[in-house]
C-alpha cells in the first residue's frame, strides 16, 4: 500500500492521568521522524472542540527537549475535553464541520488519546470519513486510571494511578495507627462503574501495609454487611482502614454518593461522584463512638507525576509511536492496547491492536474471582497482575527541589474560530 502523504493532529480527551502526556510525546516525537509522509503535525487544543474550532498547535516548531519532558509532564498538555459527538445518522452537523476543517488543512492522519467514549468519538469519524470518502488514518490510543477499556490487558495510567494508590495507603497507614484509641479510617478511591482503581489498595498489602476492607463497584453494599465487617475488624484490632470505590451501589444499581443529594452530569451521561466516603463516615459515626476520619484521594490519583511508574510511562509513549506507525503503514480504524504474556515468569508485553469497534463505549468490570467471599477485599490473583504495572521509578528531572514540566511553545497552527459557540 503506497503510503498516505499529508498532516497529522492528535487530541487528548476525557480524564487526565499521569502519563498521557507520555503518549502525546510518543506520537509527537514518532511522527516527526516521518517527515517524507508527515508534513506537519498538529495538537488539537482541548480535543474534538480545537478541530471543529480551527484551534490547535503546530508541533513541528517545539523544542525536542520540551517533547521528551512530556513523558514526566501529568494532565493533558494540550487540553481536554468531555464533548459527545451525536449520531450522524440523526445529526451530522459536527461531522461536516470536521471533513471542512480536514480538508482545509489537509488531515490524514487523526488520533485521539482517551478512554472508551473517546474511542467511540474515533470510531465514529473515522466511519464518517471513509464514507464521505476523505482517506485518512484514524486511531485510537488508550488511556484511563479506571482500567476498564476491553480488547487490552490493562491501560495505560492504570499503573502509576495504582502506585499513587497504594504508596499513600502505606503511608496513611502509618499515621492512622498511630495512637492507643479506636480509629476508623476511610480512603474514597476514583471509580464509577469498575473497581480497578480501588482494588490496586490491595497492593500495599505487599508492604505489610495494606487496607482491612476494600468495596467495589461489582459487589452490592448494603450497610448491614459493612457494620458486619467493621465489627469484627475493630474487636480484633482496634484500628480499621477502610478503601472505598466512589462508585460502590446498591443490589438496585444507587450510587451510594446520590444519598447526599442531586449529582452532575456529563454530556456523556455519566453521573460525576464524589463524596461517597463522607456517606459511608456517616454511617459510621451512627454506630460507632469512635474516632473516624475520611480522605478523598481526587484528582491526585491521576496528576501525581512524581509516582508515576517506569513501567508505565514506557508503555504510554510506546502506545503513541506504535499508533504513528501503524497508520504510516495503511492501519486505521484501531485502538492500540497492551497484550500481555501470561506463559512466561517475568512481565512481558507487546502492543497490540484491537478494532474500535470492539472497544467504544463497552467497560471490562473487575473480575469477580478476584474478589474475595465475602466482598470485602482482593485476593492475591490480583496482586500477581497488578504488582508488575507499578514497578520503575520516573526520571522526572527537577529544578530547586521541584518537577521541571513541559513547557510548550503552543505556536498556533490553525486558525481559531467560535464554531461552537455558534453552533
Amino acid at each position: 500500500m503506497s503510503k498516505l502523504k499529508g498532516n497529522l493532529i492528535f487530541g487528548q480527551s476525557g480524564g487526565p492521568t499521569s502519563v498521557i502526556n507520555a503518549s502525546a510525546a510518543g506520537v509527537f516525537i514518532e511522527a516527526l521522524k516521518h517527515s517524507d509522509t508527515i508534513e506537519n503535525v498538529y495538537g488539537a487544543h482541548h480535543g474534538i472542540a480545537g478541530i471543529l474550532n480551527e484551534d490547535f498547535f503546530l508541533m513541528n516548531e517545539e523544542d525536542s527537549e520540551e517533547l521528551e519532558l512530556l513523558k514526566y509532564t501529568p494532565s493533558s498538555a494540550l487540553g481536554s475535553v468531555r464533548y459527545k459527538l451525536a449520531d450522524p445518522a440523526k445529526d451530522d452537523t459536527d461531522y461536516k464541520r470536521m471533513l471542512e476543517v480536514f480538508k482545509k488543512y489537509n488531515i490524514r492522519y487523526f488520533f485521539y488519546n482517551g478512554g472508551n467514549d473517546s474511542m467511540d468519538t474515533v470510531n465514529k469519524i473515522s466511519q464518517y470519513m471513509e464514507e464521505h470518502g476523505w482517506e485518512m488514518r484514524a486511531m485510537g490510543v488508550c488511556k484511563t486510571i479506571d482500567n476498564d477499556l476491553v480488547g487490552t490487558d490493562h491501560c495505560p495510567g492504570y499503573g502509576s494511578a495504582a502506585k499513587y494508590v497504594a504508596t499513600t495507603l502505606t503511608e496513611v497507614y502509618q499515621d492512622a495507627t498511630v495512637y492507643d484509641s479506636p480509629q476508623i479510617t476511610v480512603v474514597e478511591i476514583m471509580g464509577r462503574h469498575a473497581g480497578w482503581l480501588a482494588a490496586s489498595a490491595a497492593l500495599a498489602r505487599v508492604a505489610g501495609f495494606g487496607p482491612d476492607l476494600i468495596y467495589l463497584p461489582e459487589v452490592p453494599f448494603t450497610v448491614e454487611q459493612l457494620y458486619k465487617d467493621v465489627d469484627k475488624v475493630l474487636e480484633k484490632k482496634n484500628k480499621v482502614i477502610i478503601a472505598v470505590s466512589e462508585g460502590i451501589s446498591d443490589a438496585d444499581g444507587v450510587f451510594l454518593a446520590e444519598s447526599i443529594g442531586a449529582i452532575e452530569v456529563d454530556s456523556f451521561g455519566h453521573k460525576q461522584l464524589s463524596g461517597t466516603g463522607a456517606v459511608v463516615e456517616d454511617l459510621l459515626k451512627e454506630r460507632y463512638d469512635v474516632k473516624i476520619r475520611t480522605l478523598e484521594f481526587s484528582l491526585m490519583q491521576r496528576a501525581a507525576a512524581h509516582l508515576a511508574s517506569a513501567t508505565d510511562i514506557e508503555e504510554a509513549f510506546n502506545c503513541g509511536a506504535v499508533a504513528v506507525n501503524e497508520a504510516v503503514n495503511g492501519k486505521t480504524g484501531y485502538m492500540v492496547g497492551l497484550k500481555r504474556n501470561y506463559d512466561t515468569a517475568a512481565y512481558d508485553v507487546s502492543y497490540a491492536l484491537i478494532p474500535l469497534a470492539e472497544v467504544a463505549n463497552a467497560e471490562k468490570a473487575f473480575p469477580s474471582e478476584w474478589i474475595n467471599e465475602e466482598g470485602n477485599n482482593v485476593t492475591d490473583d490480583y496482586i500477581d497482575y497488578a504488582l508488575p504495572l507499578i514497578q520503575g521509578e520516573t526520571e522526572m528531572p527537577k529544578i530547586n527541589g521541584l518537577p521541571r514540566f513541559a513547557k510548550l511553545k503552543k505556536v498556533q497552527g490553525g486558525n481559531p474560530t467560535s464554531y461552537l459557540d455558534r453552533a
